[in-house]
C-alpha cells in the first residue's frame, strides 16, 4: 500500500506543480486584461475561462479527448505529429491546468480590481511605460492575491480526477494521482488505504484554503515604491 500511495502522491505533486507553473502566468495575464481593459468579446472570454467551473469534469475531459484525438484539431491527422499527451502524466497536467485556470483567473482578477488604476496612471506621468508600471508597482501590490490564486489553483490540480482520468487514465505508477488512488482503493475494497489517502487530501485542501484566505484581501500600497 505504502509504495503505491507514495507514488500517487509524488505524481500528484508533480502534476499540480507543473500545472500551476503553466497556468499562473496565463491566468494572471487574462485576469489583468479583464480587470483593466474593455474590449470586444470580453464577456465571451470571461465565460469561456469560467466554463470548467460549471461543467462536469468528465465533460471537460471528453472535450480534451475530442481535441487531442487522432482526427481532432490537435490530433495526429491534423497536425501531422502526435503530441503524446493521451494516457501520460503530461495529459494529466493538461487536464489539471484546464480545471485550475478558472480559479486562478477569478482570484487574480479580484486582486487586480482592488488595486486603484490611478496608481498606474501616476506611474506613467512619472515616465514609466505601461509594462514598467505593471511590473514595478501593480505586480508587487498584487503578490498576495496572486499567491492565493496559485495556492487555490494548485489545490484544484491536486484534487482533479474527472478530466484527468478521461485524458490520462488511472494507470498505477504512471498516471494514477491521489484522487485516482482514492477511487481505486475504495473500488478495490481497501478501506484503510482509502481512508488514509482521504485524510491526506483533506489536510492538503484545508491548509491550502486557510493559507489562501489569509493571503487574499485588498492589496497594500505602502511598499509599492511609487515615487
Amino acid at each position: 500500500m505504502v509504495p503505491d500511495a507514495l507514488s500517487a502522491l509524488r505524481l500528484t505533486l508533480l502534476v499540480a506543480s507543473v500545472s500551476i507553473l503553466l497556468v499562473l502566468p496565463l491566468g494572471a495575464g487574462l485576469a489583468y486584461a479583464m480587470a483593466r481593459r474593455s474590449f470586444y468579446g470580453r464577456s465571451v472570454l470571461v465565460a469561456l475561462t469560467s466554463l470548467p467551473l460549471v461543467l462536469p469534469p468528465t465533460a471537460v475531459g471528453l472535450l480534451l479527448l475530442r481535441l487531442l484525438g487522432s482526427e481532432g484539431p490537435l490530433g495526429r491527422s491534423t497536425l501531422g505529429v502526435d503530441l503524446g499527451l493521451l494516457l501520460t502524466w503530461k495529459g494529466a497536467v493538461l487536464a489539471s491546468s484546464v480545471m485550475a485556470l478558472p480559479l486562478v483567473v477569478r482570484t487574480a482578477r479580484v486582486t487586480f480590481e482592488a488595486i486603484d488604476p490611478r496608481l498606474e496612471q501616476m506611474a506613467r506621468t512619472l515616465g514609466h511605460s505601461g509594462v514598467s508600471a505593471f511590473f514595478r508597482f501593480t505586480l508587487p501590490m498584487a503578490r498576495r492575491g496572486l499567491l492565493a490564486a496559485a495556492i487555490l489553483g494548485f489545490t484544484r490540480a491536486v484534487g482533479e480526477f474527472g478530466a484527468t482520468v478521461m485524458v490520462a487514465g488511472n494507470i498505477q505508477g504512471r498516471t494514477r494521482t491521489l484522487a485516482g488512488a482514492i477511487f481505486s482503493a475504495q473500488q478495490g475494497g481497501r478501506d484503510r488505504e482509502a481512508t488514509l489517502l482521504l485524510i491526506a487530501a483533506v489536510l492538503v485542501g484545508f491548509v491550502a484554503i486557510f493559507a489562501s484566505e489569509r493571503l487574499a484581501g485588498v492589496p497594500s500600497v505602502r511598499r509599492s515604491g511609487l515615487r
